[in-house]
Protein backbone atom coordinates (compact mmCIF):
# COMPACT_ATOMS: atom_id res chain seq x y z
CA UNK A 1 0.00 0.00 0.00
CA UNK A 2 2.96 2.26 1.09
CA UNK A 3 4.24 1.70 -3.04
CA UNK A 4 0.65 2.87 -4.20
CA UNK A 5 0.58 6.13 -2.07
CA UNK A 6 4.16 7.34 -3.07
CA UNK A 7 3.39 6.53 -6.78
CA UNK A 8 0.30 8.69 -6.36
CA UNK A 9 1.55 11.28 -4.27
CA UNK A 10 4.50 11.72 -6.92
CA UNK A 11 1.80 11.31 -10.05
CA UNK A 12 -0.13 13.83 -8.58
CA UNK A 13 2.51 16.24 -6.72
CA UNK A 14 4.79 17.13 -9.48
CA UNK A 15 8.24 17.93 -8.47
CA UNK A 16 10.17 15.59 -5.89
CA UNK A 17 12.92 17.30 -3.92
CA UNK A 18 15.95 16.04 -1.80
CA UNK A 19 13.79 15.80 1.39
CA UNK A 20 10.43 15.05 0.18
CA UNK A 21 7.44 15.49 -1.88
CA UNK A 22 7.01 19.47 -2.37
CA UNK A 23 4.49 20.52 -4.60
CA UNK A 24 0.27 21.28 -5.00
CA UNK A 25 -1.93 23.48 -2.89
CA UNK A 26 0.21 23.41 0.31
CA UNK A 27 3.82 24.80 -1.53
CA UNK A 28 1.99 27.81 -2.39
CA UNK A 29 1.43 29.32 1.70
CA UNK A 30 4.81 27.19 2.69
CA UNK A 31 8.64 28.93 2.71
CA UNK A 32 10.60 28.59 -0.64
CA UNK A 33 13.39 25.40 -0.54
CA UNK A 34 16.78 25.75 -1.17
CA UNK A 35 18.56 23.25 -2.95
CA UNK A 36 17.64 21.96 -6.79
CA UNK A 37 15.06 19.93 -8.11
CA UNK A 38 16.29 15.74 -8.47
CA UNK A 39 13.86 14.33 -10.17
CA UNK A 40 9.80 14.98 -12.02
CA UNK A 41 7.42 13.47 -12.79
CA UNK A 42 4.63 14.43 -14.66
CA UNK A 43 1.58 12.11 -15.85
CA UNK A 44 1.36 13.51 -19.08
CA UNK A 45 -0.65 10.54 -21.11
CA UNK A 46 -3.77 8.42 -19.98
CA UNK A 47 -2.30 5.18 -18.15
CA UNK A 48 -1.97 2.36 -20.49
CA UNK A 49 -3.67 -1.02 -20.10
CA UNK A 50 -1.19 -3.66 -17.98
CA UNK A 51 -0.53 -6.94 -19.26
CA UNK A 52 -3.11 -9.37 -21.10
CA UNK A 53 -6.39 -8.12 -22.52
CA UNK A 54 -9.39 -10.48 -22.69
CA UNK A 55 -12.85 -9.69 -24.24
CA UNK A 56 -16.08 -10.55 -24.23
CA UNK A 57 -18.91 -10.54 -26.60
CA UNK A 58 -21.88 -8.44 -24.80
CA UNK A 59 -25.88 -8.74 -25.35
CA UNK A 60 -28.36 -6.06 -24.82
CA UNK A 61 -28.35 -6.58 -21.50
CA UNK A 62 -24.86 -6.03 -21.11
CA UNK A 63 -24.59 -2.95 -23.16
CA UNK A 64 -27.59 -1.60 -21.22
CA UNK A 65 -25.62 -2.12 -17.94
CA UNK A 66 -22.80 -0.39 -19.87
CA UNK A 67 -24.64 2.52 -20.65
CA UNK A 68 -25.89 2.54 -17.12
CA UNK A 69 -22.59 2.60 -15.25
CA UNK A 70 -21.61 5.79 -18.10
CA UNK A 71 -25.32 7.41 -16.56
CA UNK A 72 -24.38 7.10 -13.35
CA UNK A 73 -20.96 8.27 -13.62
CA UNK A 74 -22.05 11.26 -15.24
CA UNK A 75 -24.39 12.14 -13.01
CA UNK A 76 -21.91 11.69 -10.45
CA UNK A 77 -19.84 14.41 -12.29
CA UNK A 78 -16.94 12.03 -12.97
CA UNK A 79 -14.67 11.59 -15.99
CA UNK A 80 -14.52 9.28 -18.35
CA UNK A 81 -11.83 7.20 -16.63
CA UNK A 82 -13.87 6.49 -13.59
CA UNK A 83 -16.75 5.22 -16.26
CA UNK A 84 -13.56 2.97 -17.46
CA UNK A 85 -12.79 1.73 -13.54
CA UNK A 86 -16.47 0.95 -13.44
CA UNK A 87 -16.91 -0.90 -16.77
CA UNK A 88 -13.84 -2.76 -16.38
CA UNK A 89 -14.65 -3.43 -12.24
CA UNK A 90 -17.96 -4.90 -13.61
CA UNK A 91 -16.20 -7.08 -16.56
CA UNK A 92 -14.39 -8.56 -13.99
CA UNK A 93 -17.10 -9.11 -11.12
CA UNK A 94 -20.04 -10.28 -13.11
CA UNK A 95 -19.48 -9.81 -17.11
CA UNK A 96 -21.35 -6.64 -17.00
CA UNK A 97 -24.68 -9.17 -15.79
CA UNK A 98 -26.79 -8.12 -12.72
CA UNK A 99 -26.21 -11.36 -10.55
CA UNK A 100 -28.79 -12.21 -8.33
CA UNK A 101 -28.45 -14.94 -5.59
CA UNK A 102 -26.33 -17.85 -7.69
CA UNK A 103 -27.20 -20.39 -4.76
CA UNK A 104 -23.98 -22.44 -4.22
CA UNK A 105 -22.07 -20.67 -6.75
CA UNK A 106 -22.46 -17.50 -4.60
CA UNK A 107 -19.80 -15.91 -3.45
CA UNK A 108 -21.08 -15.37 -0.06
CA UNK A 109 -23.54 -12.92 -0.21
CA UNK A 110 -22.30 -10.94 -3.17
CA UNK A 111 -24.64 -9.37 -5.71
CA UNK A 112 -25.58 -7.39 -8.58
CA UNK A 113 -23.03 -5.95 -11.80
CA UNK A 114 -20.21 -5.38 -8.58
CA UNK A 115 -20.45 -8.49 -6.51
CA UNK A 116 -21.32 -5.86 -3.46
CA UNK A 117 -22.21 -7.53 -0.09
CA UNK A 118 -24.82 -6.73 1.96
CA UNK A 119 -23.22 -7.76 4.80
CA UNK A 120 -20.40 -5.76 4.41
CA UNK A 121 -22.49 -2.05 4.09
CA UNK A 122 -22.88 -1.62 0.65
CA UNK A 123 -26.42 -1.80 0.32
CA UNK A 124 -30.14 -4.22 0.41
CA UNK A 125 -30.12 -6.78 -1.99
CA UNK A 126 -32.42 -4.66 -3.67
CA UNK A 127 -30.54 -1.46 -3.41
CA UNK A 128 -26.96 -3.03 -4.74
CA UNK A 129 -28.72 -5.33 -7.74
CA UNK A 130 -29.99 -1.90 -9.21
CA UNK A 131 -27.17 -0.50 -11.72
CA UNK A 132 -27.60 2.94 -10.90
CA UNK A 133 -27.29 2.37 -6.51
CA UNK A 134 -24.60 0.02 -7.16
CA UNK A 135 -22.40 2.30 -9.32
CA UNK A 136 -22.79 5.08 -7.09
CA UNK A 137 -22.18 3.14 -4.34
CA UNK A 138 -19.11 2.19 -6.20
CA UNK A 139 -17.80 5.52 -7.41
CA UNK A 140 -18.19 6.99 -4.17
CA UNK A 141 -15.74 4.01 -2.66
CA UNK A 142 -13.12 5.15 -5.77
CA UNK A 143 -13.81 9.32 -4.97
CA UNK A 144 -11.98 8.37 -1.13
CA UNK A 145 -8.88 6.42 -3.08
CA UNK A 146 -6.60 9.37 -3.06
CA UNK A 147 -5.16 9.46 -7.21
CA UNK A 148 -7.40 7.16 -8.15
CA UNK A 149 -7.08 9.43 -11.97
CA UNK A 150 -3.39 8.62 -12.35
CA UNK A 151 -3.03 5.00 -10.87
CA UNK A 152 -3.48 1.81 -12.67
CA UNK A 153 -6.97 0.66 -13.24
CA UNK A 154 -6.14 -2.71 -11.20
CA UNK A 155 -5.24 -1.07 -8.14
CA UNK A 156 -7.82 1.69 -7.87
CA UNK A 157 -10.72 -0.85 -8.58
CA UNK A 158 -9.03 -3.40 -6.10
CA UNK A 159 -8.21 -0.51 -3.26
CA UNK A 160 -12.22 -0.36 -3.82
CA UNK A 161 -13.27 -3.65 -4.04
CA UNK A 162 -10.56 -5.51 -1.83
CA UNK A 163 -10.73 -8.74 -3.95
CA UNK A 164 -9.12 -11.81 -3.30
CA UNK A 165 -7.48 -11.38 -7.12
CA UNK A 166 -6.53 -7.90 -6.74
CA UNK A 167 -5.10 -7.85 -10.33
CA UNK A 168 -7.72 -9.34 -12.35
CA UNK A 169 -8.94 -5.55 -13.23
CA UNK A 170 -6.54 -5.15 -15.61
CA UNK A 171 -7.39 -7.60 -18.31
CA UNK A 172 -10.31 -5.51 -19.10
CA UNK A 173 -9.13 -2.25 -19.08
CA UNK A 174 -9.16 -2.02 -23.14
CA UNK A 175 -12.57 -3.26 -23.44
CA UNK A 176 -13.84 -1.00 -20.85
CA UNK A 177 -11.89 1.98 -22.42
CA UNK A 178 -13.47 0.81 -25.86
CA UNK A 179 -17.07 0.66 -24.24
CA UNK A 180 -16.34 4.36 -23.03
CA UNK A 181 -15.46 5.91 -25.93
CA UNK A 182 -18.36 3.87 -27.68
CA UNK A 183 -21.15 4.83 -25.32
CA UNK A 184 -19.83 8.01 -23.52
CA UNK A 185 -21.82 10.24 -25.92
CA UNK A 186 -24.64 8.26 -27.12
Amino acid sequence: MNTIIRKSMLSVAGLAFAGGVFAGPIAAHAAPVEGKAVAVAVQTAKPSPQGEQSRITLNDEQVANVKAIIAATKKAGLPERAAVISIATSLQESKLENLGHLGDRNDHDSLGLFQQRPSSGWGTPEQITDPDYSTTAFLKGLKQVDGWQDMPLTDAAQTVQVSAYPDAYAQWEQQATDLVAQYWNS
